[in-house]
């Protein structure tokens, strides 16, 4: 007869579901496998399967109970890490997102959106295009498998226990949202100040020559030359965006910094 023994319970549940609670959580923040499209069954298998394939691999847990105060509070740790490094890797994604809104409005394509099934509302079509762009040139440079190496080296640097974060670790995810704003207008750069020495160039004919109708003269100029420039502007967004994800990568592991 097989017995099996409290502690044993204990020991089979702190090595694998608290792992496991860490995996979700970042499968549900991080780009590509937080898309909304993308079944939350899938998602469940693919963890408890990222899961079986890491526990084995992971250094020895502290002993603890899970069904406890402590063993609560290492559950939430456990969500909150997840959670920040896919959120850590969400803010390159919005800076993309940021930089298409920009373009969209500069051409006065604002008006212009549809439904974003990874943002789950109306984007903009210029910002959902170069999302779309720069999700398949993250999936081309294997970067969903950059995550997953990312998540296991995580338990190497911040095993499963109770842990106190340091100040400079929230500090880094705030930095790190600077990205969004300043990424984003350093993608969208070029193709703004072309479209602003267009408007400028309008404004200036419509002074000389008052009699014109800029409204029609301006949406028929600055809409295709804003697709000319964006079009042009395609074949060099590869080396900033590889940037990008560089640092997207690196700031999932700077959280974990430890007092």
């Amino acid at each position: 007869m097989i017995s099996v023994t409290s502690a044993e319970i204990n020991a089979w549940i702190t090595a694998f579901f608290f792992p496991l609670a860490r995996i979700l959580a970042l499968l549900a923040a991080a780009p590509p496998f937080n898309n909304a499209s993308i079944p939350r069954q899938a998602r469940l298998i693919l963890g408890l399967g990222l899961a079986i394939a890491i526990v084995p691999a992971l250094p020895e847990a502290q002993p603890f109970k899970p069904a406890t105060g402590t063993g609560l509070l290492i559950l939430a740790q456990q969500m909150l890490i997840g959670f920040s490094m896919g959120f850590s890797l969400r803010l390159v994604f919005n800076a993309v997102d940021k930089a298409g809104d920009m373009i969209s409005h500069q051409m006065g394509l604002g008006f212009a959106t549809s439904y974003d099934p990874q943002n789950t509302s109306q984007t903009a079509v210029i910002s959902e295009f170069i999302g779309i762009l720069a999700l398949l040139l993250f999936l081309s440079i294997n970067g969903h498998l950059m995550v997953i190496d990312t998540l296991a080296r995580s338990f190497t640097a911040l095993p499963i226990g109770i842990n106190q974060f340091s100040g400079e670790s929230w500090l880094n995810i705030a930095k790190a949202g600077g990205i969004v704003f300043s990424s984003g207008l350093f993608l969208a750069l070029p193709i703004i100040v072309t479209l602003l020495i267009t408007n400028n160039a309008i404004a200036i004919l419509g002074r000389i020559a008052p009699q014109l109708n800029l409204m029609v003269i301006g949406f028929s100029v600055i809409i295709p030359l804003g697709f000319a420039s964006l079009l042009a502007g395609t074949s060099y967004l590869g080396p900033p965006l590889l940037e990008l994800f560089d640092h997207g990568l690196q700031s999932m592991l700077k959280f974990l910094v430890l007092r």
